[in-house]
């Protein structure tokens, strides 16, 4: 198949950039979006060009890596799939993909079609840990955990902090990536003990780092590549209400 590419190239975080135009005229269907990107980045260094720097690892979609807006939308048309899942069959023969990086205040450009995304590990810092004992690890049944409560967890573990809700988002709002850690965390006994010192921690972090706020566009639920339902941020919505009175009284006690 053939395609016309447009594509975001810039230097550096300061340097200005601008949409670049290819044309890749044989292109497998069987091709992954990241492995047809790797064909064009053969034919530039071969001709002496710079390549397109993307970010990419596990190429399996669990690391969350591989974050770039195409045509539009984070990860690109299919719903549940990470840019490196996404296969050439998903497009047509003679199509124009415009690729580009995510769009957020928070996440500014590096080069070409890499963010750094550093804020998200400073949320995480603040919050994604728990003070249950280290050492051997105890028996499953030990703790016994409901079967709602563990789905729920799980469910919300299953974010691998790619940022395209933060891309999706018309606010650059970073409430469904903190959500489901704040979630996951919260809901299993281990995460009791620093519930309310994670909650504030993660909101402060997420705050400082410069995300906008959540006004329920939705845009974030459906760009999850792991499918992290709206229900995580009423979840920290709640105990971040509760954690913030108790620590008034406290406070005022």
């Amino acid at each position: 198949m053939k395609l016309h590419l447009k594509i975001w190239r810039q230097k550096s975080a300061n340097a200005a950039g601008g949409f670049e135009s290819y044309e890749l005229p044989d292109v497998s269907e069987g091709s992954s979006f990241l492995e047809m990107l790797d064909i064009l980045n053969e034919q530039l260094v071969d001709k002496g060009e710079p390549p397109v720097a993307f970010d990419h690892d596990c190429r399996e979609g669990i690391c969350g890596m591989c974050s770039m807006v195409i045509n539009g939308q984070p990860h690109g048309p299919e719903k549940a799939t990470t840019a490196c899942q996404l296969h050439m069959r998903h497009f047509k023969d003679g199509d124009t993909i415009t690729i580009e990086p995510w769009r957020a205040k928070a996440f500014p450009v590096q080069k070409d079609l890499v963010v750094d995304r550093t804020a998200f590990d400073g949320i995480i810092q603040s919050g994604g840990f728990i003070t249950a004992r280290t050492g051997s690890a105890q028996d499953a049944n030990l703790t016994p955990i409901g079967k709602e409560v563990a789905d729920k967890a799980m469910d919300a573990a299953a974010c691998i902090g790619c940022g395209a809700c933060v891309a999706a988002c018309p606010n650059g709002s970073a409430m469904l990536f903190a959500g489901a850690k704040v979630t996951h965390l919260n809901s299993l006994p281990q995460g009791k003990a620093e519930r309310d010192r994670r909650v504030l921690g993660v909101v402060h972090a997420m705050d400082e780092a410069g995300f906008g706020n959540c006004t329920n566009y939705g845009e974030c639920q459906e760009a999850c590549p792991k499918e992290i339902k709206l229900d995580v941020i009423a979840k920290m919505n709640r105990d971040y209400a509760l954690a913030s009175v108790r620590s008034f009284f406290s406070k005022a006690g």
